[in-house]
């Protein structure tokens, strides 16, 4: 695959990045993406296995890697991710985080339960991370953030998903608040907003004939460039901001 190596030289922390299943996830597809433009990797997931895989992968392309089994709900892992991170490759420079947790039930129904783990995962793991990177970040002079959040933030997309919603339009507001607290330190701060998705676990479940305009569900690799963009250098002017890559669906429901 072609590369401009548009990370070369740099550091990246991506969260989610194993495979719970078969293909690719935005997780594993944005931490091989990186490595392939030239970044530093350090693969993060709850599962061990699904890390060691996606690092793997990366080791057999060339690119350097550590793989780090971490639960991004527990403070002290992620602190340890952080510091494990600064000790191989001595800074950080990008964190991607994909976390992503489908939780079901309408507001009357969902269970307290599962709307605390909704956004566990969904919410407070990613404010978790950027507390743990950024100051690391602004010592060596900034670094970008990005998080993937869901167009089920933004518009009701069909099936049942109060706390999901609800948690990732939380995630997308700390992701702006996050962006103008730390702009002076020049780390960035923005969201990727995916619609329906081939990765066999999109949250927004699949999608009707003739929902998306531009024809088709996307992918995970859609995902992965997105954030590859925001991550880059190419994007240095550009904080604060929900890249929505949904072929259009939000458009027409929005």
């Amino acid at each position: 695959m072609a590369s401009n190596r548009r990370l070369e030289g740099r550091v990246a922390i991506v969260v989610g990045a194993g495979s719970s299943g078969p293909g690719w996830t935005t997780g594993k597809a944005s931490a091989v993406l990186c490595a392939r433009e030239g970044a530093q990797v350090v693969v993060a997931d709850v599962d061990p296995r699904a890390a060691e895989e996606t690092a793997e992968i990366i080791r057999l392309e060339g690119g350097r890697v550590l793989a780090v089994p971490c639960d991004a709900t527990d403070a002290v892992q992620v602190e340890r991710l952080a510091a494990e991170t600064v000790s191989a490759f001595k800074r950080i420079d990008i964190l991607i985080d994909t976390l992503s947790l489908p939780v079901e039930g309408r507001v009357v129904d969902v269970s307290a339960e599962d709307w605390q783990k909704a956004f566990a995962v969904n919410l407070s793991a990613a404010v978790t991370a950027m507390k743990a990177v950024i100051p690391v970040m602004a010592a060596n002079g900034g670094g970008s953030i990005v998080n993937v959040s869901s167009i089920a933030s933004h518009v009701a997309t069909g099936p049942a998903l109060a706390a999901f919603a609800a948690s990732k339009a939380a995630l997308n507001q700390v992701g702006r608040a996050a962006a103008i607290e730390h702009a002076g330190s020049k780390i960035r701060v923005n969201t990727v907003v995916p619609g329906f998705l081939k990765t066999g676990s999109s949250p927004c479940g699949a999608a009707k004939p003739g929902a998306v305009p531009l024809g088709d569900v996307g992918d995970a690799w859609d995902v992965a460039y997105a954030a590859l963009y925001l991550a880059s250098s190419e994007a240095r002017f550009v904080t604060g901001i929900e890249l929505v890559v949904d072929g259009g669906v939000t458009l027409k429901c929005g």
